[in-house]
């Protein structure tokens, strides 16, 4: 079944979540380490779950779990045991469940609101690198060996049962392709692709997005193709060159223009008015639309409002 499909049949617009890592650190924690925003699975599970609650507060039609930069390497170099790493990456699936059940079992928050999802981060290979090569894509591995990379993890977050998989940040066609190698092998799983852009046109590895979206149309697999984590000035021209080549829903998330430094792991430049932007992504033809680093639930409240505006036309 495909879920996304299932919803945009009967609301105009899916709501994603915001940024994550940043809303933490707004949060007082710190996350200036390899692990991220990951690091809070093991040292503060509650605020984890308190962020996915806040955005499915905000209007959140979808809130994805913190396994963005969780692997069972990574893990290990902090010195859990394998078995403790793999238990890790199902607990951060099943915080954002356990917000999600929270949140819609009150009865008041459901008038004109789907049953919220609950999503699971596929990061990059680049995120576990912790360099920021998902903003550049120079991996110098091959699609097997981001396949093998990938697998374990794959593996872990299908059988934690989320609605949907989020794969994403993704600087290359490559690592994509590469993730539905493993992906084929479940069947019943669906999962949407998105690509970390450097301008209108070019994913971060230099990659035509166009030529993306045409060679994932033909995946069954994938439920939506799109782009997050790109300044929000190029996002509109990339929805317009997605839609050329498939018929598949449109996700945008982008963040919110500022520099990342990956040395010190910190935002630069001034952030771009978030709202000015996302009815013109919606009018260009994006149906998922949400945010990436540095937006917040005030953000999220705003997108939310504009798919109330749709629903009453």
């Amino acid at each position: 079944m495909n879920t996304i499909e299932t919803y945009l049949s009967k609301y105009p617009l899916i709501v994603l979540d915001g940024a994550f890592g940043t809303e933490l650190a707004r949060r007082g924690f710190d996350t200036n380490d390899e692990l991220w925003s990951a690091k809070a699975l093991f040292e503060k599970p509650e605020l984890v779950e308190a962020v996915h609650r806040d955005y499915y507060e905000a209007g959140a039609d979808v809130s994805t779990s913190a396994s963005y930069q969780a692997t069972v390497e990574g893990f290990e170099k902090k010195g859990f045991s394998r078995e403790q790493a793999r238990e890790l990456i199902v607990r951060s699936v099943r915080l954002v469940q356990q917000a999600r059940d929270k949140f819609w079992a009150q009865q008041a928050k459901r008038q004109g609101r789907p049953r919220p999802l609950a999503a699971a981060s596929v990061g990059p290979y680049g995120a576990y690198l912790a360099d920021g090569s998902e903003y550049r894509g120079d991996y110098h591995v091959s699609r097997a060996e981001l396949a093998d990379f990938h697998a374990e993890r794959l593996d872990i977050l299908v059988g934690a049962e989320p609605d949907i998989l989020a794969c994403e940040t993704l600087p290359l066609l490559d690592e994509a392709l590469a993730i539905l190698d493993d992906l084929h092998r479940y069947t019943d799983a669906g999962a949407w692709i998105s690509f970390s852009c450097k301008d209108a046109e070019h994913t971060c590895s230099g990659d035509k997005i166009a030529d993306c979206a045409r060679v994932l149309d033909r995946e069954s697999q994938v439920a939506a193709i799109g782009v997050n984590c790109t300044a929000p000035q190029y996002v509109a021209d990339l929805i317009k060159k997605i839609r050329e080549h498939t018929a598949k829903p449109v996700v945008v998330y982008p963040n919110t223009g500022e520099t990342y430094d990956a040395v010190t792991k910190t935002w630069h430049g001034s952030p771009t008015p978030y709202h000015d932007f996302v009815r013109q992504w919606y009018e260009a033809g994006a149906r998922l639309i949400g945010g990436c680093c540095r937006t917040t639930p005030d953000d999220i409240r705003g997108i939310a409002a504009l798919r109330r505006s749709l629903q009453a036309r």
